[in-house]
């Protein structure tokens, strides 16, 4: 074969061979040649979706409030016999009112997981409907919990009286905010999802908001069981 031959820009061999130096060397992801790329943003080295992210980053957030919650409960097991004299839990924790309580915010979560499937369904009138009866049941929660702060506060067991009622009114005073401000969260998202629908972006907020109601449950059952059942049978 000739020099002329083999510098011939036509010959099909030179062609192949000039696009692999190409790929390798101008373009080392052959962006543009048909091949499969591994650049970041191209195929499978691109972003993740959203949901993922917001996912993971939700949880993320969950997993640092579970961290603030073990350091309550930690202070409180330290604490719970610091009681200077004052009344001990054995003394002051009602059982079959906080057992009232805690059916209450456990139903809630059934409810609320209710909604979820009335959400998969794009039924509109079954998720307002699941999400009010969430929301009643919370309140009712709430409204057992702040009645039972302010009966301790009157009898004179308030959060100043020793260092384990100070650990106990912030314990279950921090889980109790938290439920309020997941209550609010509900109520936006019942307005939200009746203006917009059942959009992509509804469903990733109902995702989250259903994963820390669900956590305030399991956090509710710590609590109950090493503060109350724990505490009363002291």
């Amino acid at each position: 074969m000739s020099h002329a031959a083999i510098g011939n820009p036509a010959d099909p061999y030179m062609l192949g061979h000039g696009s692999h130096d190409a790929s390798r060397h101008g373009d080392p992801h052959n962006v543009g040649h048909g091949g499969e790329s591994d650049a970041p943003g191209h195929g499978a080295g691109g972003p993740a979706p959203k949901r993922i992210i917001v996912g993971y980053g939700f949880w993320i957030f969950l997993l640092s409030d579970i961290i603030m919650f073990s350091a309550f409960f930690a202070a409180y097991a330290v604490l719970r016999d610091a009681t200077d004299g004052g009344p001990t839990g054995r003394e002051l924790f009602d059982l079959p009112f906080v057992a009232v309580e805690t059916a209450l915010l456990l139903l809630s979560s059934f409810f609320c997981g209710m909604a979820g499937l009335a959400m998969a369904q794009k039924n509109h009138l079954w998720f307002q409907l699941m999400m009010a009866v969430t929301f009643v049941f919370g309140a009712g929660f709430l409204a057992m919990e702040i009645y039972e702060f302010h009966h301790l506060v009157e009898s004179g067991a308030g959060p100043s009286r020793s260092a384990f009622l100070s650990a106990f009114f912030a314990l279950v005073g921090c889980h109790g905010v938290h439920v309020a401000g997941g209550s609010l969260w509900l109520l936006t998202m019942m307005a939200q999802i009746f203006v917009k629908g059942f959009n992509q972006n509804m469903e990733r907020r109902f995702l989250c908001f259903s994963l820390f109601w669900h956590a305030l449950d399991i956090i509710w059952v710590a609590v109950f069981s090493i503060v109350y059942l724990m505490g009363a049978g002291a």
